[in-house]
């Protein structure tokens, strides 16, 4: 019988895994932190492959400190970094590029300027978002502006898009 729900939080500084029974009360609980880069101020990235096998870890760990079988997990749920942008290759599975955490500020100059050319109206009535760098577009063209290789591929439709979750 299944009766344990996992909980998945890939937070800004790291991975945790709670799980839970039936009756909501927490039965275990493991974290792992994972690295910030700070590549020049104002910029933050996160390595997503890392991201990746910290909440592999903190997943087994739970499981294994728990003593018992992921087949015994009803359901999971999952809580994440929210804007923090991945962009990987569709055939290898593999990111071309760090993930541009939620709190990178590198496009507020391309938001800027789409706030002085009278834009920010028009987006924000067709997305019901307010321009800035805190959301994934900007930090998308970015990296399909900088990454040798990634605009290519992107028009050959090899790319694909996430946030960490």
């Amino acid at each position: 019988m299944k009766k344990y729900i996992l909980a998945l939080d890939s937070g800004t500084t790291s991975n945790r895994a709670i799980l839970f029974n039936r009756m909501g009360k927490i039965i275990n609980f493991t974290q792992k932190e994972f690295r910030q880069i700070y590549p020049t101020p104002g910029w933050i990235e996160h390595n997503p492959e890392e991201i990746w096998q910290t909440q592999k870890k903190v997943i087994n760990k739970l499981l294994k400190s728990s003593n018992i079988n992921a087949d015994q997990i009803a359901g999971i749920g999952i809580s994440n970094q929210r804007e923090t942008t991945i962009i990987w290759d569709k055939e290898s599975g593999l990111p071309v590029y760090n993930a541009l955490v939620w709190q990178d500020r590198r496009s507020a100059s391309f938001c800027d300027k789409i706030n002085k050319d009278g834009f920010s109206n028009l987006i924000e009535k067709k997305t019901g978002l307010v321009i800035d760098a805190y959301f994934s577009a900007s930090k998308i063209k970015w990296i399909l502006d900088n990454v040798p290789g990634v605009k290519e591929k992107a028009f050959k439709g090899k790319l694909a898009f996430g946030t960490v979750d």
